[in-house]
């Protein structure tokens, strides 16, 4: 398997869920800054031009909470993922394609506001970025309500969920959002930060090119 990511991004989440599965693995970073996701090279791999992408022997997967999911199925024997119970696996998904669905996309409007509206429509843009701190918020308030003190996503068990939901929770100060309203959610950001996979991951991300 092969990785392809830029450093900061949602890719993190696949980097560690394959560091906690023991996966053998290849990384291949992209510079945003030179625009690699848009260069016909990287295109061929991923037409959509975002990372993460996961080469596979069977093909290329896109969409981190497919990529995920593959991890888990892939290394059953690391346990990341309710595998033998359909409505727990289920309950796995729902909450990794909210994270998709609503929690990046509430990000994502601080930088990428022109995929909604003209990149030239500089008030919608400004609107946009005036709503993040407030829509990042309330996002993260229904994961804090339901997040079990000193657990994890999915309550004692630690799954696929968690470095998905730490990556995202990386980005809550830029987005202007203070952890310390979110006590439970900054709880699991620290704890994340300590797991030897977390660390070797972002280690080998921000590794000089």
């Amino acid at each position: 398997m092969n990785l392809y990511f830029a450093p900061h991004t949602c890719a993190l989440a696949t980097h560690i869920a394959l560091e906690e599965a023991g996966a053998t693995y290849s990384l291949t970073r992209l510079n945003f800054a030179a625009n690699d996701q848009r260069k016909p090279e990287y295109l061929a791999v991923n037409p959509k031009g975002r990372v993460p992408a996961l080469a596979t022997a069977r093909g290329v997967l896109t969409e981190t909470p497919a990529m995920l999911a593959y991890v888990a199925q892939s290394f059953p024997a690391a346990r990341l993922a309710p595998l033998d119970d359909p409505f727990a696996f289920a309950r796995v998904q729902a909450f990794n394609s909210y994270l998709c669905s609503t929690v990046h996309v509430a990000h994502a409007h601080r930088m990428r506001g022109y995929r909604w509206v003209d990149a030239g429509d500089a008030a919608a843009i400004a609107a946009m970025q005036r709503k993040v701190p407030q829509s990042v918020r309330e996002a993260f308030d229904l994961v804090e309500r339901d997040l079990a003190p000193g657990g994890w996503v999915m309550g004692g068990t630690y799954t696929i969920c968690d470095p998905y939901l730490f990556t995202l929770a990386q980005w809550l100060e830029a987005d202007g959002v203070d952890p310390a309203a979110l006590p439970k959610i900054a709880d699991h950001r620290a704890r994340m930060a300590e797991r030897p996979a977390v660390k070797r991951a972002i280690a080998a991300e921000l590794a000089p090119a």
